[in-house]
């Protein structure tokens, strides 16, 4: 653990000591879906998609329609929801990581589950983790404030993928093969490699229902990150969703991610903690287009994943806790990045002695308040520190310094803002739209007089921000194969060898179907 990480856990724990605060705090749990678009679920429009379980966690909470990722990709994003920060600050830039990066989000970021573990926390993560691995391991979940953790570490496209649907059904899009085969890990230790997509889910939902059971029971405090890779492709799903929906593979996908949701949901109220938990829904970044008709959605937002327009960075967002927040429908900003701040807030300790761009919206979920974020600014995937932001949101107006369009955003986008062939434009004046009235980017304002003094104001904004950000080294620059998990290591032929399925006894793999 890294020194600034260890200086924290004593400032929290020297201030649970004075504040003598009661210690049954609130349980956290926040589920993190994987490319899921603005318009891909029901309560966003979506008039295909089946997602009763996400429809009612709506009808009991508060639905967001402004809520924002600070990056257009998975990496970068995750980084940012977990310590509050600008992934340019922590080094996760540029892109997102792959089974080769050498590095990882280091050791002396300070994780959500690092600010809650000193508190008598039990810390789980269940899923995606795509924040590094690393050399034996170094960047992995279980050193970074999880006590536990089961999960593939990176997109499970950016290994060789053979079939993702029952009855081995091939999958319908191309992965990665250059790489080892998808290592499911069990906290340092590989289980499973490949991954049987097919009954991944099974894995991790069994897990979750289990973290929150046996610590309910415990009456131990809980943190629970179940990070979906649904509906990253390559799209899968078990045998109880194949063919379920007629949205597609898509929608059996979503119908998966749907069903673990309801379920924890559910196990949350067996458990008798429902209305001590704090729950939280949304996605990594916005769809990717590039897919298809077995992409994900957008709705009216201009583009998709890996751009800055609305479509690459706003997401859906549903946040709960019964007796608590007010079930409704907000206008207000958040983001990702407040999720950090806000916890710090629920359970009563500072947060970390650092720049922390995230703001504390407690106000606002379980008060009906006003959102004290006021302002966002956009990263794109290829962020250098020679160009910086890209856009500034200040209020409901949002300036385009630069736009570039993305593969991930479809090289047929019938928008050809979208396309990969829309290089790097920078725009002076830059680009202006009111997203109140024009949430699509449609009509650019720029060169209306009306709204000169807007562009100032936000100029002013954009350079404030700008004077503050100091680039972390970027962690993403050095690659070897070395840090490619295998389950076998040293095997040969290399990365083809790294195969094997380890048994329950073996490794105590608790919790598995």
């Amino acid at each position: 653990m890294a020194f600034r990480s260890i200086v924290y856990i004593l400032v929290v724990l020297i201030v649970e000591v004075l504040s003598g605060q009661d210690p049954k705090r609130p349980n956290i749990v926040i589920l993190f879906a994987d490319d899921l678009g603005y318009a891909d679920l029901e309560v966003y429009g979506h008039p295909t998609s089946h997602t009763p379980n996400l429809n009612q966690l709506a009808t009991n909470g508060l639905l967001f329609t402004q809520f924002y990722v600070s990056s257009p990709v998975c990496s970068p994003s995750r980084a940012s929801l977990l310590t509050g920060r600008y992934q340019t600050r922590s080094g996760v830039w540029p892109g997102v990581f792959v089974p080769d990066t050498a590095g990882g989000l280091p050791l002396n970021e300070t994780t959500i589950a690092e600010v809650l573990q000193p508190l008598g926390y039990h810390t789980a993560i269940v899923g995606k983790w795509h924040l590094g691995v690393g050399k034996e391991g170094m960047f992995l979940p279980t050193n970074q404030g999880f006590d536990e953790y089961l999960g593939i570490p990176y997109s499970h496209d950016m290994c060789p993928c053979n079939f993702c649907f029952y009855p081995n059904v091939s999958c319908l899009s191309k992965c990665d093969d250059q790489y080892t085969a998808c290592p499911l890990f069990d906290g340092g230790s590989i289980i499973e490699q490949p991954a049987d997509l097919t009954t991944l889910h099974d894995k991790y939902l069994n897990r979750s229902l289990h973290v929150i059971s046996d610590n309910a029971a415990k009456g131990t405090p809980f943190f629970l990150y179940y990070a979906f890779h649904h509906t990253h492709h390559p799209k899968y799903a078990g045998k109880q969703f194949r063919n379920t929906t007629i949205r597609g593979a898509f929608g059996d996908g979503l119908a998966e991610l749907d069903d673990g949701v309801g379920q924890v949901m559910a196990q949350l109220e067996k458990s008798g903690v429902l209305e001590n938990t704090f729950v939280l829904f949304t996605s990594d970044n916005g769809p990717s287009l590039r897919w298809e008709k077995i992409g994900g959605n957008a709705g009216l937002l201009k583009c998709g994943k890996g751009t800055t327009y609305e479509g690459g960075q706003r997401v859906p967002a549903i946040a709960s806790w019964k007796g608590r927040i007010t079930p409704g429908r907000t206008k207000e900003l958040g983001s990702t990045l407040d999720i950090l701040p806000t916890i710090c807030s629920m359970v009563g300790v500072p947060p970390p002695q650092t720049t922390i761009d995230g703001v504390d919206i407690s106000t606002l979920l379980f008060e009906g308040g006003k959102s004290p974020r006021d302002r966002f600014f956009y990263y794109p995937t290829t962020v250098k520190p020679d160009y910086g932001l890209y856009a500034v949101r200040y209020r409901q107006y949002k300036a385009h310094y630069y736009t570039q369009g993305s593969v991930n955003s479809d090289p047929n986008n019938h928008d050809p803002d979208c396309r990969p062939t829309a290089k790097r434009t920078a725009h002076n004046p830059p680009l202006l739209f009111d997203l109140n009235q024009d949430p699509s980017e449609l009509f650019d304002l720029s060169n209306d007089t009306d709204y000169a003094s807007i562009l100032q104001e936000i100029s002013k904004v954009k350079a404030q921000f700008e004077a503050t950000m100091v680039f972390g080294e970027s962690q993403n620059s050095k690659h070897t194969p070395d840090v490619e998990p295998c389950c076998n290591k040293p095997c040969d032929p290399f990365p083809q060898c790294c195969t094997c399925s380890k048994s329950k006894k073996d490794f105590h793999l608790r919790y598995m179907p």
